[in-house]
């Protein structure tokens, strides 16, 4: 069993508009929601795959039965922890022409005891699991570094998918897994990251450090992967896309899946591309389709990278 840490839970809303126009009226199509954050993408991509796995995060009251039932129904051991506080919004306005515009709501404090409940029960359900994936932005009254301190205590494979200060935490500890986006690495490095090459450096410099599998995430470029036993750039061109927001949570879910079956990081780089333009022909946020990832697995390009 994988355990995921996605604390930070929230509400995923999709609307579809004509175009957005700052400053204007503009009429939407009426919101899907569903039961969101990075956590519940990880979860139910590990589900999707086989994998059994158990989900720890916030939920408030008005939403507790929905998440449970939602989860349930695809195979995500949820353990809920009461939040005080409301669950954050995490609005996605899709124009006509495929763009994505999103906005995330700040969650509030759920208070010391809360944040307290949520480290207990998560390192309960560590203790029961093969792995354990921390992801998503932390709810505030966290230290940035939980996630970097909580995963070096763990006699047990842990990733972490995290930005900002938490990731600068990350990538000090040597966890199994770390997995920043383009983006991230570059605060990370107060560099840019805009070329394959320099994504293979900075995967190559957080190996060197310790991280035993260093992957960067390129959006539709695909992903590069560093381990003891060699480096690779994974990559899929795809037609079609409905919605991408989320598919870097279904790309880390299936390259956790393949590791912990003890799988070489090429192969896991193979099935979590597939996995993440998988989400992205679909319309739900953070949600992959097994018949799909299947079709598309065959068609990602494995390259080997030697310099």
């Amino acid at each position: 069993m994988i355990t995921v840490a996605g604390f930070n839970s929230a509400i995923d809303r999709l609307v579809d508009v004509s175009a957005l126009r700052a400053g204007t009226v503009v009429r939407s199509s009426p919101a899907d929601e569903r039961p969101g954050g990075k956590g519940v993408h990880v979860a139910q991509t590990l589900a999707t795959l086989g994998v059994p796995v158990t989900l720890v995060g916030l939920c408030d009251d008005a939403h507790a039965a929905e998440f449970g039932e939602r989860l349930r129904l695809r195979g995500v051991n949820f353990r809920a922890v009461r939040s005080p506080v409301p669950l954050r919004q995490c609005l996605a306005i899709r124009e006509a022409d495929g763009r994505i515009t999103e906005i995330l709501e700040r969650s509030d404090d759920p208070g010391e005891d809360t944040r307290f409940v949520l480290d207990q029960v998560l390192r309960h359900w560590a203790g029961e699991s093969d792995a354990v994936v921390f992801t998503g932005s932390l709810p505030p009254g966290f230290d940035p570094g939980y996630y970097a301190g909580v995963s070096s205590e763990l006699a047990l494979p842990c990733a972490i998918d995290a930005s900002g200060d938490a990731l600068r935490a990350a990538a000090e500890a040597s966890p199994w897994l770390l997995k920043p986006n383009a983006a991230e690495a570059a605060d990370l490095l107060g560099a840019p990251v805009t070329t394959l090459a320099e994504a293979m450096a900075v995967a190559r410099m957080l190996h060197a450090r310790g991280v035993r599998h260093a992957v960067l995430t390129l959006g539709a470029e695909g992903a590069v992967g560093v381990d003891e036993h060699g480096a690779w750039q994974a990559s899929l061109s795809v037609a079609g896309v409905r919605n991408a927001v989320g598919s870097g949570d279904c790309f880390l879910g299936g390259l956790v899946a393949s590791l912990v079956r003890g799988e070489s990081l090429a192969d896991a780089l193979r099935l979590a591309v597939a996995c993440g333009a998988a989400n992205a022909l679909g319309d739900e946020t953070g949600f992959i389709r097994l018949d799909t990832v299947d079709g598309l697995r065959p068609l990602v390009r494995i390259e080997g990278i030697t310099t």
